[in-house]
């Protein structure tokens, strides 16, 4: 029987290389996405993250392109598919950070197209194709049922006003996740949002000191920062079908964040 294979956007670093490397312990062949490839760079970067799937004993296609560019990403889903035939989980990861935190008064045009051009519409058109394709396979008959996962943020219900487009982004990004959600159930695709809270990452690594101070005051319940891994463990247990009943859940990964307390 034939390895299911998952394909995950912004796979080179971060939550993306987490949730690849956690899926290939779980047996999936990994197509992987990024910007650009850099094959003479073995310690960061999609070929990095290939090496450590390649321990597993599964296949790694590392691929490169921008999902937010209708070309790109119309090239990847050919690619992807010319690779292995199929799809049985798209993990839509890829995103960006602020360039730079402006508050909501100042924020500009230019931050916000681009916050949403790669957080919210890359995805969203990624998913449109990817979900036409796996619902072909279902109709065929496929050896497993295909599932899509959106890597949200907190930021989809958590207002920060010195990152606002962001949080936008995110926000419209878990009203995909829903939508698709409701329209594919009559084929038993599921879909699902991981919001992933405080997460060690580059992304994060500028406010550092702005974070573990709020851990160690208690906006977490679990006072720590959280890991990659953390979000390839919650990625894992969704891709096994453990959650098989629970198409359009929400699933916070973020320390005990959004417990409402006295």
């Amino acid at each position: 029987m034939r390895n299911p294979v998952a394909m995950i956007t912004g796979a080179s670093r971060g939550i993306g290389r987490g949730i690849a490397i956690e899926l290939a312990r779980h047996g999936y062949d990994i197509i992987g996405t990024a910007t650009r490839l850099t094959p003479e760079d073995r310690e960061r970067g999609l070929f990095e993250v290939r090496e450590r799937v390649d321990e597993f004993g599964v296949r790694f296609v590392p691929l490169a392109g921008d999902i937010g560019e209708t070309a790109d990403r119309n090239r990847l889903v050919e690619e992807a598919f010319a690779a292995f035939g199929h799809v049985d989980l798209l993990v839509n990861n890829a995103g960006v950070g602020l360039l730079q935190r402006l508050d909501i008064l100042e924020t500009t045009e230019e931050s916000f197209d681009r916050l949403i051009r790669i957080n919210l519409k890359g995805p969203f058109f990624l998913t449109q194709a990817i979900a036409n394709r796996m619902i072909g396979q279902v109709k065929a008959g496929t050896s497993y049922v295909p599932a899509i996962v959106f890597i949200t943020s907190i930021s989809s219900n958590t207002a920060s006003p010195n990152r606002a487009e962001y949080c936008v982004s995110k926000a419209g990004l878990s009203m995909a996740a829903q939508t698709f959600a409701v329209r594919l159930a009559e084929f038993g695709i599921n879909v699902y949002d991981v919001r992933p809270g405080i997460i060690a990452t580059d992304m994060t690594a500028p406010v550092t000191e702005k974070y573990d101070k709020l851990i160690a005051e208690g906006v977490l319940l679990q006072k720590r920062w959280g890991t990659p891994e953390d979000v390839g463990k919650a990625v894992a247990g969704l891709a096994k079908g453990y959650f098989q009943y629970s198409t359009g859940a929400v699933i916070e990964v973020g320390g005990g964040f959004s417990v409402l307390r006295l």
